[in-house]
């Protein structure tokens, strides 16, 4: 069973300090690259679905969070406001209100929704000391966040491309939903009192649904709507959120948003949330635990070791590095002055490949290659290897030594 926080700080993907605070990991260089990874994944399959991306403020007038319905049904989830002049300014919990006064800057007609608008963006939750945890439980947050603004009629067939965008994902991540989630509003005043909003928003989720196998769960929906939540289980068996999909009728009605129809009068649009990785911490804490550090090629921070074997061969092993990086491939240097070969390779145990270089091996321009499973396709000429290295991380194949 392999525990994120400690195989993360000994890969050297995140860590922590105290002087930066509880719940605010910070991602050292081979995290990063896991994470800029993923951030570009997303962002090149959202442009593929039709999104368009924005930047937006991670603060926001107290008002702002009012009128969503934050302050009165989430502020114990946020952080206090900060005074500036005469106004208050918080830390946004959530991009959605956002979303919604970049929607309400600009006059929209039917002819363009559905309107899709992506951004991973930082959000913030004041969550308590005794729930934080790695990176599961943080503090700060990426967020893979999206909003379609559509009309009714278009919100069903919405959603569902969303939930066919992160089944794909995840399909690439490697990675599996336990179950799907029908997240219903339970007692107490923490949800919105509209029981026919619920009504609808529920009706179309459930059509969402239609033909895939789901449980209904009072008590863990929105304040503002239920969702779907595609849940994730770690190797002890606990049960977490990573992905959603919410119909949301609440924020258009209190932001007054609005589109033109084609009968020339003004209609409210309906507001389709979704995240397809959620928050890059918790996926990558995921991500770490369900392979065991040993992320598919095209996650991996570094992809290729080469290994000279002794300093004769240094050179030549320079060269494959510069040649595989030329080919957008992450590749490093283990030099003999790094230690024995031995210890090396066990170092690099993590590495998809490892490509060894001795006398004979740089003669013939070649790399006796160690895969990351064990096995050992032998000398192969450096050019073919690269090719074979670049063409897994393209099409994020499993497999690391398909046959020729």
């Amino acid at each position: 069973m392999h525990d994120h926080r400690r195989l993360g700080r000994e890969l050297d993907l995140f860590d922590t300090d105290p002087l930066m605070g509880a719940g605010l990991p910070y991602w050292l260089p081979d995290g990063a690259v896991v994470r800029h990874i993923l951030e570009e994944y997303v962002r090149e399959a959202e442009r593929a679905a039709g999104y368009r991306h924005v930047y937006s403020p991670v603060l926001g007038k107290r008002e702002l969070y009012e009128i969503s319905g934050h302050w009165d049904h989430y502020s114990e989830d946020m952080f206090p406001p900060m005074r500036l002049g005469g106004e208050e300014v918080v830390l946004r919990p959530s991009l959605c209100p956002h979303h919604a006064l970049i929607y309400r800057s600009r006059a929209h007609s039917y002819r363009e929704l559905p309107l899709r608008i992506a951004e991973l963006g930082g959000m913030y939750r004041s969550e308590l000391s005794g729930v934080l945890g790695g990176l599961t439980r943080v503090r700060s947050i990426q967020l893979n966040d999206a909003h379609i603004f559509c009309t009714l009629e278009q919100a069903v067939d919405e959603a569902r491309a969303a939930l066919a965008l992160i089944r794909r994902a995840y399909d690439d991540l490697g990675i599996r939903a336990s179950r799907y989630r029908l997240s219903l509003p339970g007692d107490g005043g923490k949800y919105v009192a509209d029981p026919e909003l619920w009504r609808r928003a529920t009706a179309l989720l459930e059509d969402v649904l239609d033909g895939v196998a789901y449980e209904s769960v009072e008590g863990e929906a929105a304040f503002y709507g239920p969702k779907i939540d595609v849940q994730i289980t770690d190797p002890a068996g606990r049960e977490s959120t990573l992905s959603t999909v919410q119909i949301d009728f609440h924020q258009p009605e209190r932001f007054d948003l609005h589109y033109t129809g084609p009968d020339g009068a003004k209609h409210r649009p309906v507001m389709v949330h979704r995240s397809v990785i959620g928050s890059v911490e918790r996926l990558v804490a995921h991500l770490i635990e369900a392979h065991g550090g040993a992320f598919p090629v095209w996650l991996a921070p570094v992809q290729l070791v080469v290994l000279p074997v002794a300093e004769a061969q240094e050179e030549r092993a320079k060269e494959v590095v510069r040649r595989a990086l030329a080919l957008g491939i992450r590749a490093e240097l283990a030099a003999p002055g790094d230690g024995t070969l031995g210890a090396r390779v066990r170092a690099a145990r993590l590495v998809p490949y490892q490509a060894v270089i001795g006398e004979r091996e740089a003669d013939a321009d070649c790399a006796a290659v160690r895969l990351r499973d064990g096995r050992r396709p032998g000398a192969v000429p450096v050019g073919e290897l690269l090719e074979r290295i670049a063409a897994r991380a393209g099409d994020r194949g499993a497999e690391l030594w398909a046959a020729a």
